[in-house]
């Protein structure tokens, strides 16, 4: 599989949300939070665009 890497770009609205609960660990929410100071992004819009990434980028073994 090619790598591949997640871009961030401007903020777009995507229509109607729902809220959610995960549990998460520690060393991957600080990660996010590294990201976010980065990009100025909160945690709820880098989660987002790491899920829609994944969700497109997905390869399912049988």
């Amino acid at each position: 599989m090619s790598e591949k890497k997640l871009k961030i770009s401007a903020k777009k609205y995507n229509g109607d949300t729902a809220v959610i609960s995960a549990r998460i660990p520690n060393d991957l929410i600080k990660k996010i939070d590294e990201i976010c100071e980065k990009t100025g992004r909160n945690r709820n819009e880098v989660m987002q665009l790491c899920l829609e990434f994944a969700v497109e980028n997905i390869e399912i073994e049988r």
